[in-house]
Order: structure tokens, then C-alpha cells, then sequence
């Protein structure tokens, strides 16, 4: 009999859907706004880039994948989680190209934020403003974020399309050049930061790019390209310019608690809050917290799925303060097996109870005040800060040749941690451009240990482009030897976007 009822049942359904006229079934949602019903009002513009930062909570971005894909794949780190294929894709084994978390979420999220910036920047020119400069500063801001996301999908697949309106679910977007996506980048942030403001009036609006930031970026994506007279260009206005007096080096461990945050030295952070101890997602009160210290805290306290090289230990107590003591950055950037006996401290208030040969990052912990992480860290993510900026500037000069006027910004990085300047410290440096970078490269290391930079800069120096100096960085970080030149610089696209999009194709050597 309930057999019976089934068939009969499917039976009805199946007659009325094949009976159905196609615009019967094509309703509205009614709890739902059309695209028609919405782009009306400045209420509906701000909304829309509102939607925009919401991207940063998303679990394939900046709510936690992207520091596996920056941090852990870099030589500053790695992964011992007993999830195989988690750590197989920060160790370059990419087997299945469709993982969620090491490679289909990323992007998904990327593209996900690219849309709705193509949204706003669609639209929003459309609606009527009693003040244009308002319309001006969100069209700027969907370009920052758009340029944004590009940037980092060039520095990880590179090869991506280059999509600047908003899409359809039947488009076929065609496959983008490394060289496509740079210059939309450069496009968007060069617009952007003719329109933002050096700052902002009201502090309800902390978080939003200015127009140091944009010069920032722009510069890093300049300098990726080997533009080094345009990247000083776009550097000049923070360092040398107009936008000199917004910045300054804080104390150092300003930078990665929760409290102080939006200092001077933040040219762009990204906000993050513990208010809703909910799911990810889309919703209204969604987590708009960073998961990033429960999967790096050490075992016990956090999944602890990322960990930190233990040769980054060695390079801070390589050199001794002017004072004699042990490198201060060190005390939060890392935790070690003698971090207590050299600053008195105890991880997460506990002594130490690791291997004597592990460390992890301590940057954007939570140990100063609690004992334990959880999906919820409220502390916000200094995406590019000036310290940053002070050594992006010393590379520009020394690439251009002006490495003796190089010193002075890297000393003033090194001033606030007690260390010599460079030239005393190592005056077999000179004015040589090749001993200079080599060692600018420890230089980032020691300050920005941790912060997303290091893969960037492994692949501006050239140094995983040839065997031999690939060699070279695994001897740091054994991960290296399953790299391929050629081939694993680059992320590859997820198989499924390569299946249903004809015009797109695999990156060389997938």
C-alpha cells in the first residue's frame, strides 16, 4: 500500500511540474529582494559593501584557510596534523586538486568576493547621491577589495580569469594571464587611491582602506612584477610624502592583541570580533571571529594543525641587542622550549610541555590573558603595517641601485627592537645589492615572522625559481624537497571550475 501511495504520489507531482507554464514556476521570493528591487538608495550601496567585507569572516580567506595557504606553505612553517591531506597541501603533495580546505574554498571565497565587488561597482553607479564624494569613496573601496582579492589569487593560482563584472551562472569566463591579473590590480588601486582618504573623521569607519593602503598594496603587487621605480613611486607617499605623518612604528607587541588595535603603525587591518560565537556563514549574526589561533596554538590548547620552522628560533638569537640581550621580537613571535628561561614567560600560562625541537607562532595568540583558543579570536589581523612598508622601501632603493640611502629604513625597523644599525652589525654588507637583500631577507623574517608575507617574498626574490635555490630554502623547511620548479610555485585551479568552464585551463604541470 505505501508503495502505492509513492508511485502515485510522484505520478501527480510529475504531471503537474511537466503541466506547469515556466512562469508559474519562476516566482520571487518574497522574503527575498529581487536584483530589480534593490541598487535604489545610498542605504542599498553601503549594504552591498558591506557584503563585501563580510568576505573577510569566510572560512576560505582571512577567517582561516589563508594563513595555511601563506604561512604554513612557506618556509616559515608547516603542518604536523594527523589530517593527511590537510598537511599534504601545505608539504606541495596535490593529489586531489578539489579539496575543500587546502584549495576549492579559497577560491571559491575569492571569487566569491570578486562577484560582489562587481556587484557595487556595477551598480552603485546608478544611484542617486545628495553627496558624490559618498559614491566616489565606496566605488574607491569595491576597488581596493577587488584588487584585494586578486592580488592574493595572483600570488597562489596566478593564472586565474579576470572577471570585472558581475557574472551569470551560464558564463565561461576565459583563462587570465599572471601579466592580466597584475594590471587589473594595479588599475583598480591606482583608481582607488586617487578617491580614498589619507584617513578617516569618524572612527566607525576603522577598517576601511585609505589611501596609504592602496599605495601599499599597489606597491607589493608592483614589486612582485619587478617594478621597482613604480613601487618606490606608490611608497613615496607613505615614507617620503603626504602620507608620512599617519604612520609610525607602535610597540612592537601592539601589533598582534586585541587591545590597541588601529594603532598608527596599521596601514590595512582587517576587523575581526568575538560578538557572535556562532557558525560561519552569510547571516546576520554569523562568526566574525578568526580561527587562525585554535588551529596554530600548541597541542592541548588548539588544534595545532601549523607550526613554526625551528630555524626562525636560531635567526633571532643569531645577533644580540645593543645591550647584550636576546632580540625582543623574539618573546612575541614564537613560543620555544626556552621562552620562559629567557623572558619569564609560560605558554598560555603553563610551562612548557612540547618536544625540545617544536616552536609555534605566537603572533595573534591569545596567551596573555587566557589559557585556551577557540573558533572565536577577536584579535584583528594587521594585513600590512608599516614596518612592512619601512623594508618594502629599503628593497625598492636597493633594486635601483641607492642601496647606502637603503640603511636608513631598515634601521629604523631595527631601532625599536635595541639592534645595531645594519652597518655596524654587518659592514661587510656595504653598499653591494646582492649582500644587501640577502640580508633584508632575514630582516623580514625577524619582523614579519609569521604574517603572510613569506611566500610572497620567497617568490619576488627568485629564490623557488631554479633547483639550486630551492635547495637552499629546504634546508630550512624539508617540505621543499617535494617541490617542483616549474609547477608547484603556483597553486592549481580546482579540477571542478576546470570541468565546467571550457575556456579555463590547468595550470602548467597539473
Amino acid at each position: 500500500m505505501k508503495r502505492n501511495i509513492l508511485k502515485i504520489t510522484f505520478l501527480v507531482v510529475l504531471c503537474v511540474a511537466t503541466s506547469c507554464k515556466k512562469s508559474l514556476l519562476d516566482q520571487n521570493n518574497p522574503n527575498t529582494l529581487s536584483l530589480e528591487a534593490f541598487w535604489k538608495t545610498e542605504n542599498d550601496a553601503q549594504k552591498g559593501l558591506t557584503a563585501v567585507y563580510h568576505m573577510f569572516y569566510q572560512p576560505g580567506g582571512w577567517g582561516r584557510w589563508m594563513y595555511f595557504r601563506l604561512d604554513l606553505t612557506s618556509d616559515e612553517g608547516f603542518s604536523n596534523s594527523p589530517w593527511i591531506e590537510l598537511g599534504d597541501w601545505t608539504r606541495f603533495q596535490y593529489i586531489n586538486y578539489n579539496f575543500w580546505e587546502g584549495n576549492v574554498n579559497t577560491y571559491r571565497d575569492t571569487y566569491k568576493a570578486i562577484f560582489r565587488c562587481n556587484q557595487v561597482l556595477a551598480n552603485v553607479p546608478n544611484i542617486p547621491f545628495q553627496d558624490a564624494s559618498k559614491k566616489e569613496q565606496i566605488l574607491a573601496q569595491a576597488k581596493f577589495l577587488r584588487a584585494f582579492y586578486y592580488y592574493y589569487a595572483a600570488i597562489l593560482w596566478e593564472n586565474v580569469p579576470v572577471i570585472t563584472t558581475p557574472q551569470t551562472p551560464t558564463d565561461l569566463p576565459p583563462a587570465g594571464t599572471l601579466a592580466q591579473v597584475w594590471a587589473q590590480v594595479e588599475k583598480d588601486l591606482t583608481e582607488a587611491a586617487a578617491a580614498l582618504p589619507g584617513q578617516y573623521a569618524s572612527a566607525t569607519d576603522l577598517g576601511r582602506p585609505t589611501k596609504g593602503a592602496a599605495q601599499a598594496l599597489l606597491a607589493k603587487a608592483l614589486m612582485q612584477q619587478h617594478k621597482w621605480t613604480e613601487a618606490k613611486t606608490a611608497l613615496d607617499y607613505l615614507v617620503t610624502g603626504a602620507g608620512k605623518a599617519n604612520y609610525d612604528l607602535v610597540d612592537y607587541k601592539a601589533n598582534f592583541r586585541a587591545d590597541n588595535e588601529n594603532n598608527k603603525e596599521s596601514v590595512f587591518e582587517i576587523q575581526f570580533s568575538d560578538a557572535n560565537k556562532t557558525a560561519e556563514g552569510d547571516g546576520p549574526n554569523s562568526s566574525m571571529g578568526i580561527s587562525r589561533p585554535q588551529f596554530f596554538a600548541p597541542r592541548s590548547i588548539g588544534w595545532s594543525d601549523g607550526q613554526a620552522r625551528f630555524w626562525l628560533v636560531s635567526a633571532f638569537k643569531t645577533e644580540k641587542t645593543i645591550d647584550g640581550g636576546i632580540d625582543p621580537r623574539l618573546r612575541y613571535t614564537l613560543f620555544y622550549p626556552d621562552l620562559e628561561k629567557d623572558f619569564g614567560d609560560k605558554t598560555y600560562g603553563r610551562s612548557w610541555q612540547w618536544n625540545a625541537d617544536e616552536c609555534w607562532f605566537k603572533k595573534y595568540s591569545r596567551d596573555y590573558y587566557r589559557t585556551n583558543e577557540d573558533y572565536f579570536s577577536q584579535v584583528n589581523n594587521r594585513v600590512i603595517r608599516y614596518a612592512d612598508v619601512l623594508l618594502m622601501y629599503a628593497e625598492t632603493l636597493n633594486e635601483l641601485g641607492q642601496t647606502a640611502d637603503a640603511y636608513q629604513y631598515v634601521n629604523r625597523v631595527r631601532a625599536r627592537s635595541k639592534m645595531a644599525e645594519l652597518a655596524t652589525a654587518y659592514p661587510a654588507i656595504g653598499t653591494d645589492k646582492t649582500l644587501f637583500r640577502e640580508r633584508l631577507k632575514v630582516e623580514r623574517a625577524l619582523e614579519l615572522c609569521g604574517e603572510s608575507v613569506r611566500w610572497a617574498d620567497l617568490k619576488r626574490w627568485g629564490d623557488l625559481d631554479s633547483q639550486g635555490a630551492v635547495d637552499k630554502v629546504a634546508a630550512r623547511d624539508p617540505d621543499f624537497k617535494n617541490f617542483v620548479v616549474g609547477k608547484t610555485i603556483r597553486l592549481p585551479l580546482p579540477q571542478v571550475e576546470v570541468q565546467n568552464n571550457t575556456n579555463l585551463k590547468q595550470n602548467p604541470g597539473y
